[in-house]
């Protein structure tokens, strides 16, 4: 297999079965039905791993990393699949932190070409699947699956987990989840399974009042995260990770009550290892010290609250970098803009990717200092050109920002 064919392979799958809705096609496609019979089709990998579900609207791909960071500490071999990836796709599947090999995802995307016409996954349902197989062929020990979108009929669904955790629950996805916070909660609260623990790190009344009424109603014991008091730090340094953190620590008390052996010593070195042991970036990233480059992927508006707020408390003239996808309410963004601050808008390079011009009506509004560029390479190196040695860039926006500034100037940075 050559680069060529690699890439020949990723792109049949992305212009097969597109994560969202491209031209008129639909690609969002709620329900078991499909991933039931993908899974059949294959054997059902997923019935012989060990599988720790992880879903909420932020969160849960900083959770999942550094839960999967503690278990490789403890000596455990660990899959973790995430989604979306920044860089390449050999990202979403990883084993111990190392990504899952490119001869693997060629050699199982041509299996999948070989489906028979009555089955036609999503591109999510696929990808899955694939995760589901690599973990079964590695033996691993866990697999944290962490929910793609949604819960109750997200195709991660379909585990039947030891434990399952929701880190929060926020508007996001109106579109597809509902348009309340209470029915979102409704959404992600499908994950918790019959008589499996299910942990919430969400302070919300209302939310925590549906995830406990569900809780019962399936027998699973409800443990309440937020009530943990920790001095536990980790290498991922926003703010908001301190939320994260007890959903993690918690859910390795009930592991430790299934009998799986985590020391203290664990989790100390696996939360401040989490970058060298899952390879696990986007998330408050430092990009460079000089000048200071931070990098974010934080998309909605609770998310980009906590991350604009630490912003903020940097006491620096900010130079930031936003883009946006289709779906993205960029007035609610525009509300939240720190403070002492020069902006750079630019389209992500996806279909998706929303052109600064078609909101630059809200960016006058907001009566802010800003520039428009066709690509976020074009708007980096403008800011970098700008920005002196006592002020700051930050990227964000949408996970498709992130990873395009990271997959052109990761290396070079190195």
């Amino acid at each position: 297999m050559t680069n060529e064919q690699y890439q020949e392979s990723i792109d049949w799958l992305f212009v097969q079965m597109p994560n969202y809705q491209i031209d008129g096609q639909k690609a969002y496609k709620p329900g078991l039905d499909n991933i039931i019979r993908l899974c059949d089709f294959f054997g059902n990998p997923q019935e012989r791993i060990t599988c720790i579900h992880i879903g909420g609207t932020n969160g849960k791909g900083s959770s999942s990393n550094m839960l999967a960071s503690v278990l490789q500490e403890a000596g455990y071999k660990v899959g973790l699949y995430n989604s979306p990836h920044l860089i390449d796709f050999t990202e979403r599947i990883k084993v111990n932190g190392k990504n899952c090999s490119k001869e693997f995802v060629f050699d199982f995307i041509q299996k999948l070409k070989k489906l028979p016409e009555d089955i036609r996954p999503s591109f999510f349902e696929f990808t899955t699947i694939m995760a589901f197989e690599y973990f079964a062929q590695q033996n691993v020990d866990f697999a944290i699956i962490e929910v793609g979108l949604g819960g109750r009929l997200d195709s991660t669904n379909i585990i039947r987990p030891l434990i399952s955790a929701i880190t929060n629950v926020q508007l996001d996805h109106q579109n597809i989840l509902g348009s309340t916070i209470e029915e979102i909660a409704g959404e992600k609260a499908g994950i918790i399974k019959k008589n499996t623990p299910i942990i919430s790190g969400d302070d919300n009344e209302s939310v925590k009042n549906i995830l406990i009424k569900k809780a019962a109603e399936e027998n699973a014991p409800f443990i309440d995260a937020t009530l943990l008091q920790t001095d536990f730090t980790s290498d991922l340094k926003g703010n908001y990770q301190k939320k994260n953190i007890r959903v993690v620590l918690t859910m390795i008390e009930e592991l430790r009550k299934l009998n799986v052996t985590i020391s203290e010593q664990d989790v100390i070195k696996g939360l401040l290892n989490v970058h060298q042991n899952t390879g696990f970036i986007g998330r408050w990233f430092e990009f460079s010290k000089n000048p200071l480059t931070i990098c974010d992927t934080a998309h909605n508006q609770a998310g980009l609250e906590h991350v604009f707020s630490q912003l903020n408390s940097i006491d620096k003239h900010k130079h930031i970098i936003l883009g946006f996808v289709n779906d993205k309410k960029i007035d609610e963004v525009m509300a939240l803009l720190p403070e002492n601050s020069e902006f750079y808008f630019a389209k992500p390079s996806i279909n998706r990717g929303r052109h600064p011009e078609d909101y630059e009506n809200l960016l006058r509004e907001a009566k802010i200092f800003y520039k428009i560029f066709n690509s976020v390479q074009e708007a980096y190196l403008s800011a970098k050109e700008r920005c002196t040695h006592e002020e700051m860039i930050f990227i964000g926006g949408s996970n498709f920002v992130v990873g395009e500034f990271l997959e052109k100037n990761l290396e070079i940075n190195e």
